[in-house]
């Protein structure tokens, strides 16, 4: 039985677990299963792969996807670009294979750990049919391991954008300095913090909603629920908007073919 999961802290609320089991279900797929893995710390990754010897690969969620980078043997390049990973394929590999590649997976077992970011293809494929002008700038509010995935795409979109924060930096906006006139210069607003997720679902970020038209875009990495206050807001101005839901969809997928491609198997 091939094992697949979820690491991360809390794992109170779990899309994939639930996709993936109706995937398999809807399939035929009878020789796989996707668990949750509760890790506080991700300094314990190698321990819980000792405990469960058939995990052939890992989602990755909050608070763990830019602390498991030192944690990996190798990192595709679009995920290193991101600085963030949110999917791990465990690959076996023979002693013979390491010494000739020259990498081993870390405390020196015979498997290695390559990690991808989901995120990107998810939130591109997602977004890109809403964009109307790629000349439009974007507002990323928050800046943890989904925000770097959201600020790569926008990049390789052509799409200037700023980081919206409540921590001082040199480079970003504070949510507290956030004006209309910024929101009137961004015609896209994303929201990559977990403001608003259920069961908080009076919250949002605080940005001046009244400064939003018909002229933008607002896109939530919430998908629960459905409609967040933000989304709502943004709606209620004659806003676009769309939530995550479809991103993880997409996302799942992706990790999915990552876990079994051909070109992976030893």
């Amino acid at each position: 039985m091939k094992q697949y999961g979820l690491i991360g802290y809390p794992l109170s609320h779990s899309f994939s677990k639930k996709y993936f089991a109706e995937k398999f279900k809807d399939e035929g797929i009878t020789d796989a299963a996707y668990e949750l893995y509760p890790l506080e710390h991700i300094k314990d990754l190698q321990d819980l792969l000792d405990e469960h010897p058939d995990i052939c690969g890992l989602n990755i969620t909050i608070p763990h996807k830019v602390a498991v980078l030192p944690y990996l043997d190798w990192i595709e390049h679009d995920a290193r670009k991101a600085g963030a990973v949110n999917c791990i394929c465990v690959i076996a590999e023979s002693p013979v294979q390491a010494a000739f590649t020259g990498e081993v997976g870390i405390g020196g077992h015979d498997f290695r750990l390559e990690g991808y970011n989901t995120d990107l293809y998810g939130f591109e494929m997602s977004i890109r049919p809403l964009i109307k002008d790629t000349e439009d700038e974007a507002l990323v509010l928050g800046d943890g391991g989904a925000a770097q995935a959201v600020k790569c795409v926008l990049e390789n979109m052509g799409i200037a954008y700023k980081t919206v924060t409540r921590k001082p930096h040199p480079d970003h906006i504070l949510f507290s300095d956030l004006k209309p006139d910024h929101i009137k210069q961004h015609k896209i607003i994303i929201n990559t913090t977990p403001v608003g997720t259920a069961p908080k679902i009076d919250e949002c970020p605080p940005i001046p909603y009244e400064a939003i038209t018909d002229e933008h875009l607002l896109y939530d990495l919430i998908y629960n629920p459905e409609e967040t206050l933000f989304l709502r807001k943004g709606r209620e101005q004659g806003a676009a908007t769309k939530n995550g839901y479809e991103m993880l969809v997409l996302q799942a997928e992706r990790s999915w073919e990552i876990w079994n491609a051909k070109d992976n198997r030893v």
